[in-house]
């Protein structure tokens, strides 16, 4: 039986593989899973290791996932000020008290350092024990802010948005800084051990073409490419309706594209062309929130026969803590089941 980095690599090798890759983004759910609230799970990564883990092990999927919230990169770089806890659901971004408000405070920000005690070195940590006890067996994906989510965490994401019209200077030099951190971020996470690193960029779903091809797609360039000059399997996680971004996201060298339910799927594949890896698409809402095992599996065959041989099994964005446990099996046994 190959394990989960050897079945992703053949996968993407276009060789042989024994089943399909199994890669659903979860997070929320483990935690609930594992009887564990959402708010340790983020600020411990020991904690994060374990519950994906026996995740992973209790519904044998693929990866460990150290993917948390949007805000350890925020806090080591400005402080928790702008940053709201809660017990079970992710912290978020208190827009009207975000880091950035004051545009001139960027020119005070420094490159955080990940191997310093922080957020971003608890990840660190919780990768660190994930490689160390299942990395012979499991895929581990490494997580980093892309450029304009973490612009739109630091800044605040309505003011982003007006920024690109009235401040376009600014606009730069933030995602300038922003794809820095991942660059540097990404790097640390390799070192330790990670085979893939997944680029976070979902706030690119509310921007039009224009935009993107304006003010983004060099920034996630530099950060793609710098990802796999450290030998990493990368991914490109941007959940929403990307639909319109996919013919620009398709220059970008990444191995696996996540795409979310809203996104035309037979459409995304004819412009990615047939031999870029597609995760995803079974809606984490109709299908797996509100559906049946049934739907869910024929949600699965749906996507695997648009995808075709290049197909990783996933939702396009993060799997509810309210899914029935028995729906997301349905998901992991069609690939359980079922050759690229």
């Amino acid at each position: 039986m190959m394990t989960g980095t050897e079945r992703i690599k053949a996968l993407l090798a276009g060789q042989k593989c024994d089943r399909l890759p199994i890669q659903p983004l979860v997070m929320l759910f483990a935690a609930k899973h594992c009887g564990v609230p959402f708010e340790d799970y983020c600020r411990d990564g020991r904690l994060m290791a374990e519950v994906q883990m026996k995740f992973a092990d209790d519904f044998d999927v693929d990866v460990l996932t150290t993917c948390s919230d949007p805000a350890r990169e925020v806090v080591d770089i400005a402080g928790e000020g702008s940053v709201e806890w809660f017990k079970d659901q992710p912290p978020a971004i208190a827009e009207d008290r975000a880091a950035l408000t004051d545009k001139s405070l960027l020119d005070t920000f420094k490159l955080p350092d990940p191997t310093k005690p922080g957020r971003m070195n608890d990840r660190i940590v919780g990768i660190d024990i994930m490689v160390k006890e299942a990395g012979a067996r499991k895929s581990i994906c490494g997580w980093v802010e892309g450029p304009l989510a973490l612009a739109a965490e630091l800044r605040g994401i309505n003011n982003i948005m007006i920024d690109f019209q009235d401040d376009p200077e600014f606009v730069d030099r933030l995602l300038t800084y922003t794809a820095d951190v991942a660059i540097l971020y990404g790097k640390e996470q390799a070192l330790h051990g990670v085979d893939t690193i997944a680029m976070s960029d979902a706030a690119a779903s509310l921007m039009g073409p224009r935009l993107y091809r304006r003010f983004l797609l060099p920034q996630q360039m530099r950060v793609v490419s710098a990802l796999k000059s450290y030998g990493v399997i990368t991914r490109l996680h941007m959940c929403g309706q990307t639909g319109p971004l996919i013919a620009d996201m398709k220059t970008l060298p990444f191995d696996i594209f996540e795409l979310d339910f809203p996104v035309d799927l037979e459409r995304a594949r004819q412009t990615l062309g047939p031999d870029k890896a597609i995760l995803g698409n079974v809606s984490t809402i109709g299908d797996l929130l509100n559906g049946t095992p049934e739907i869910v599996t024929a949600a699965a065959e749906r996507c695997h026969h648009i995808c075709g041989k290049f197909h990783v099994v996933g939702a396009g964005c993060e799997v509810s803590p309210r899914t029935p446990p028995d729906n997301l099996r349905a998901l992991v046994e069609y690939g359980l089941t079922h050759t690229p």
